[in-house]
């Protein structure tokens, strides 16, 4: 009888329970949650409650790390982790390895929370541990295998390591153009590794997805861009303003220009497709005002970095943690109308925040409207995702029902 009674029709897979097993499967699942986990609650905290920031570090300070370091760079440590193991046929973590990573993060954010230089070392030394951690896993999968063309992509996450200790180390003299200095330096690493990355997957995503469409993968000038950005890196490094804008303002140009190769109107209709070719042209945007800014033509450092990280790679990361959560969990690659929401939210919280920027009586009122639009974006995000990310493969796990295909009949008493 109580066969009879389920709603889910003949045939239908009984839904697998969670697993930690699966949960800890793949870098993506617990660090895409950690990451839009702390992306609606680092910024509620910034905008609606900053009394309850009583760490080291304090007010705007708090806020570009936690938005560079404790959002952006974790989601792209967990699409780097996942990536790697594509690449090299190796899962560079898993398990409790992952679990542990994990517990790192975790610990450095709730450490900063926490008044007292005691607390403040130890999120220090947490965070900077899990991009080591992150940075030699990937190495040794990658360097194990010879998987040549990915050689520069541990050493990228170890520069983003990197800079968040000479951050900290500023933070910890007081020194606060120094600070601002290192979060520029970092906010680059993290770019050219966006670069890197969506340079090698928007083409082939789109490639797979519309059909007959051919576009190029930019691969010359994807390395003339990554030259370009790591000489950025280099002279902001050592003050040398000119270069830096002007290697800047190259790797910009250059993503400006690939993106136009890869035919954006061909892909108007792909919600999945073209949230990345958005996030794309704002970074290349963003990287052309950093370098203005770099030359003196901008002088609030506020305008690159919201460019590259509000518009740029936080829309990026959008779609990428929708795109590679639907492949890598075995689901249809379709942009239901929630996951389009939360596309046009995420937009919308970047307008807004830039907006804000402008010396307008209507700073504050935009600054509310992207807190709420940026929160809804990733509150749903997670509603909709996190059961997904916590069960093993829909592919995979999916065990048919009983009797799948037929009608259910009930069987006669005993004689």
């Amino acid at each position: 009888m109580a066969e009879l009674l389920q709603i889910r029709e003949p045939g239908m897979p009984k839904p697998s329970a969670p697993q930690w097993a699966a949960f800890l499967e793949l870098g993506f699942r617990p660090l895409y949650l950690a990451g839009c986990f702390w992306a609606v609650v680092s910024v509620a905290l910034w905008v609606f409650a900053p009394q309850w920031l009583g760490g080291s570090l304090t007010g705007v300070i708090w806020h570009a790390h936690e938005m560079l370091w404790g959002f952006i760079a974790t989601i792209a440590t967990g699409f780097l982790l996942t990536a790697g193991s594509n690449w090299t046929g190796i899962n560079p973590l898993k398990g409790p390895a992952l679990g542990g990573l994990c517990l790192l993060w975790v610990l450095a954010r709730t450490a900063y929370l926490v008044p007292g230089t005691t607390a403040f070392a130890l999120a220090a030394t947490s965070e900077l541990l899990f991009f080591v951690w992150s940075a030699l896993s990937l190495g040794r999968a990658i360097y194990g295998t010879r998987n040549r063309r990915n050689y520069g992509v541990p050493l990228l996450v170890l520069a983003l390591g990197l800079a968040h200790a000479l951050f900290q180390w500023a933070a910890w003299q007081g020194d606060h153009a120094l600070l601002m200095h290192y979060f520029n330096t970092g906010l680059q690493c993290m770019a050219v590794i966006a670069l890197l990355v969506a340079r090698r997957v928007i083409p082939f995503f789109a490639m797979r997805a519309v059909p007959g469409l051919q576009i190029p993968m930019h691969t010359r000038t994807g390395h003339w861009q990554l030259v370009a950005g790591g000489l950025a890196i280099g002279c902001g490094l050592l003050g040398w303003a000119g270069a830096t804008a002007l290697f800047l303002s190259v790797a910009g140009v250059i993503a400006l220009v690939q993106l136009w190769g890869w035919k954006p109107v061909a892909v108007r209709r792909v919600p999945l497709l073209w949230i990345l070719y958005v996030g794309y042209a704002a970074l290349g945007l963003g990287l052309l005002v950093a370098g203005a800014h770099a030359a003196g033509f901008i002088l609030r450092a506020a305008w690159p970095a919201h460019v590259i990280g509000v518009a740029g790679l936080s829309v990026l990361i959008m779609g990428m943690v929708t795109r590679t959560a639907l492949g890598h969990l075995g689901r249809p690659l379709r942009a239901d109308w929630l996951v389009v929401c939360c596309y046009g939210l995420v937009i919308t919280a970047a307008a807004f925040r830039l907006f804000a920027l402008l010396p307008t009586g209507l700073a504050s009122g935009a600054l509310h409207a992207s807190a709420g639009s940026w929160m809804l974006a990733f509150a749903l995000y997670l509603w909709r995702f996190f059961p997904m990310l916590i069960r093993p493969r829909s592919d995979q796990a999916a065990t048919p029902a009983p009797n799948a295909g037929k009608i259910p009949v009930r069987p006669h008493p005993p004689q």
